[in-house]
């Protein structure tokens, strides 16, 4: 949406979930999207990171976007495969962990967060897939009128019997979820300051492996 008002342009949203996730739809365009696009399935649920990325691929293929933003990575599975699975198979470039936005004469450039505290700026063509890290942008509330005229956008329903040919089986299957046991060990280092630091700094080097 703050694209579309800086450069001006059309927002459509796409999801793949069952009839639930249609409110989500709803809310993105009571907050500005023009149109949306609901891949409505259970059996979309069950798609590993590839297979959700090919079917998404199939459902937009006649659209002709600039720009494509996907999430970094899902609350559930945290994949962080979707899209850049998709910008291949759309044959686009595309950057990750994107911070900031910035249209130029040749593109976008675009500002990707690294590690420990650094950054990396990137130019690239349109059109592109940009995978988007949380915290980018302010939250944006849905006004009365928006939310009165989402009800009147075009909301384009796509069943998993249109898009089956492009789905295959899932290459990676999760065998099992749990939450990580939690364990605590003290241990004491005795003997001169000197020695103990020197302990203490091959401990947190070797064993933990946080130096």
């Amino acid at each position: 949406m703050r694209q579309k008002e800086k450069h001006s342009g059309e927002v459509v949203v796409i999801t793949a979930c069952p009839t639930r996730a249609q409110q989500v739809l709803r809310e993105a365009l009571a907050k500005g999207a023009d149109r949306a696009i609901h891949l409505e399935d259970n059996a979309f649920v069950g798609l590993d990171a590839y297979n959700t990325a090919r079917a998404f691929g199939a459902a937009i293929k006649d659209e002709k976007f600039d720009l494509i933003f996907t999430g970094l990575q899902s609350d559930d599975y945290g994949y962080a495969q979707t899209g850049v699975i998709l910008a291949e198979l759309l044959g686009w470039p595309h950057a990750t962990i994107i911070m900031q936005i910035e249209k130029n004469d040749t593109g976008i450039r675009v500002k990707r967060e690294l590690e420990a505290g650094y950054f990396q700026f990137v130019d690239m063509p349109l059109p592109a897939v940009l995978t988007i890290q949380s915290g980018i942008n302010k939250l944006r509330y849905a006004t009365l009128i928006g939310i009165k005229q989402a009800k009147n956008k075009p909301l384009r329903k796509v069943a998993m019997a249109e898009v089956q040919s492009a789905v295959g089986a899932n290459l990676q299957k999760i065998e099992r979820l749990y939450v990580p046991e939690k364990t605590k060990n003290t241990e004491f280092l005795e003997g001169p300051p000197a020695e103990v630091a020197k302990k203490l700094v091959e401990k947190l080097r070797n064993e933990i492996r946080v130096l």
